[in-house]
């Protein structure tokens, strides 16, 4: 060989697919990884989504028990496995999460459409394992509960979108429009509409909008009740991502005034009535936790 050959460098960053495979996983389990934390992400110079550095696959692989101890944070079950975890019935399983006692952390819809609900099972033996628990797991259920849960109480979706906006929040990277858009993502458009009532805000906000959770092809059915399942529904709900909403646009437009045309009249500010001016500051509400929780 020549002395004067050129070897090609190693690739710095790898896409979510490739990283994938470095990491040992199957897609669904890295991208569930990325969500929860695991397996940090940087920005795309390019402007080609997120991508993860050979130093954080290095870090990865170097960790203890590497891949199975990976693999084993991303592990999800469904109802009858979870219950099985718990050491109940599905029945009694589907109650609790039904009242918040445990939480989803992904879906998917079957065949049929109907919804899956999927749970991490780390947090379900840690569930299992603590004391405080034995009151849920054996025994009746309260007649509080049980009243609430006769009247229709699921709480599945929208303790969902609570924690998948923190995954939102955490891949915003500090990007005070980026945050407005991921507590935007949740909302109709028309509660956004009435927030957001500059034309020019809005659209700069569409920009940052995270991509919806992919469910069959735009506009099936599968992916129209994908996409209710991403929309609040609880009026306090609704309440809580209003009020944060205004406030991180209100924060978003004073570090970085969304841009206009050049003819149109600068520092342009929504009318004295606007909803997003009256909406309680609720101590800044749901998206503070979410930030504080996923800092």
């Amino acid at each position: 060989m020549s002395g004067n050959t050129v070897t090609k460098p190693q690739s710095l960053s790898f896409a979510p697919s490739r990283a994938a495979r470095e990491l040992e996983l199957k897609r669904g389990e890295f991208d569930l990884a990325v969500h929860l934390g695991c397996v940090r992400t940087v920005p795309d110079e390019g402007g080609g989504g997120r991508r993860v550095s050979r130093t954080e696959i290095e870090r990865l692989r170097s960790e203890e028990g590497y891949p199975e101890a990976l693999r084993k944070r991303v592990e999800t079950v469904g109802t009858k496995q979870g219950a099985d975890l718990l050491e109940v019935t599905p029945a009694r399983f589907t109650r609790l999460a039904r009242l918040g006692v445990v939480v989803p952390v992904t879906f998917y819809l079957n065949r049929y459409r109907a919804v899956v609900w999927l749970y991490l099972a780390e947090e379900l033996r840690q569930f299992a394992d603590d004391a405080a628990s034995t009151g849920l797991l054996t025994g009746t259920t309260p007649s509080g509960l049980r009243e609430q849960l006769e009247a229709g109480l699921d709480l599945r979706a929208r303790n969902w979108r609570g924690r998948h906006l923190g995954f939102l929040l955490r891949q915003a990277d500090g990007h005070p429009w980026a945050r407005a858009a991921a507590v935007a993502s949740l909302l109709d458009p028309v509660q956004v509409a009435e927030i957001v009532q500059d034309p020019y805000e809005r659209s700069h906000l569409g920009r940052f909008r995270p991509r919806p959770v992919a469910h069959g092809a735009p506009g099936s059915p599968s992916a129209q009740l994908a996409e209710r399942i991403m929309t609040a529904d609880h009026p306090d709900e609704i309440g809580w991502l209003r009020a944060d909403l205004a406030q991180a646009v209100s924060e978003a437009r004073l570090d970085h005034p969304a841009p206009r045309p050049a003819s149109s009249p600068t520092g342009v500010r929504a009318a004295p009535n606007n909803p997003a001016d009256q909406e309680p500051e609720r101590s800044r509400g749901l998206l503070n936790r979410l930030l504080r929780r996923n800092p």
